[in-house]
């Protein structure tokens, strides 16, 4: 009984040794286009999560145009790694990522950003996670609606900018999102106001909201819309500089930028209302498990996985910050 016993014991941590031993050999490479940016850095932290809890070697590589990313993928390929995620900063380079990935025999799954093909199409044969711009978007138009509502604003008073970057796709699904939800709430089309920015900063974006405010100096209140944090904190900006009060603005923007966040920490509220808050922790804890699944055990990821953002205002930014693994 004792032998049997042992046996089993002797068994189980020869099992144990050489799962270990396996994850230990496992390399997953984690290529981003712009890795200084706080996102990608806190993508890679979450990535290095995963890494420690299953053992793995995860190799961080930065990528900011093609060449880069056919180096980094021939990189991985001659480390002997068996997989990459990649958030590349063309998703026009699709088909020459796969067929590099596919030469270099990795397996491959994208962040962030989708693949596209020659026809401009996603590659929907690679596994992406992705964030739904539309979701986003109309996470923000529901937050000022009701923030509408809650103030006891006639919307046909309230006037809405809309501070677009129309050449981005995803910039237009999130403005557009956020347009739709206002609309179905009441919001008169009418009293819309396109903002164009040249450019996807707060400066551009104050001086697009500035020629709307200027046009338009009979509107007593004013809500913002825009691709991100900067865009909308433009249009506060805007508001400031032509004398409308912070009692009558309400800017929801997206991402939980610094930008926001201090914008929070002002001893007074301004006009900047709230931010749909968009976690990067399952962006890089849950594509490295992912891959790493994949590799181990052949399970391959879903083909499209969409996440979508939170919504944190002055008095709860920093509880909605600790649920997304942020603070």
């Amino acid at each position: 009984m004792r032998f049997f016993k042992a046996a089993i014991l002797a068994g189980t941590v020869a099992i144990v040794a050489a799962t270990s031993g396996f994850a230990a050999d496992v390399k997953i490479g984690f290529v981003v286009k712009q890795p200084e940016e706080p996102w990608f850095q806190d993508e890679w932290k979450f990535a290095d999560i995963a890494a420690k809890e299953k053992g793995f070697t995860l190799v961080k590589i930065g990528a900011e145009d093609g060449e880069k990313v056919q180096s980094a993928i021939d990189n991985l390929g001659a480390q002997g790694a068996q997989g990459f995620i990649i958030c590349t900063p063309d998703v026009k380079l699709g088909p020459g990522i796969v067929a590099k990935a596919a030469a270099n025999q990795l397996k491959v799954m994208t962040v962030d950003d989708r693949l596209v093909g020659a026809d401009g199409k996603p590659l929907e044969d690679v596994p992406h996670m992705g964030i739904s711009a539309t979701k986003i978007g109309e996470g923000v138009g529901q937050a000022i609606a009701d923030e509408i509502k809650k103030r006891g604003w006639d919307m046909k008073n309230v006037g809405a900018i809309r501070v677009s970057y129309d050449q981005l796709p995803t910039a237009v699904d999130r403005v557009e999102g956020a347009i739709a939800v206002l609309k179905a709430a009441g919001f008169p089309a009418q009293n819309i106001y396109d903002a164009p920015q040249a450019k996807t900063d707060t400066e551009a974006a104050l001086n697009a909201a500035t020629t709307v405010l200027n046009k338009h100096a009979d509107v007593k209140y004013w809500v913002a819309v825009g691709l991100n944090d900067e865009a909308v904190l433009g249009a506060v900006r805007a508001t400031e500089s032509v004398g409308i009060p912070a009692t009558n603005v309400i800017g929801v923007g997206i991402g939980g930028a610094d930008s926001a966040i201090n914008e929070f920490k002002k001893p007074t509220a301004t006009g900047f209302f709230g931010t749909v808050i968009i976690s990067p922790k399952r962006h890089g804890y849950e594509t490295a498990m992912n891959m790493y699944n994949w590799v181990a055990d052949n399970k391959e990821p879903p083909k499209l996985t969409l996440t979508s953002g939170q919504l944190a205002l002055r008095d709860t930014y920093q509880a909605v910050r600790k649920d997304l693994g942020i603070e």
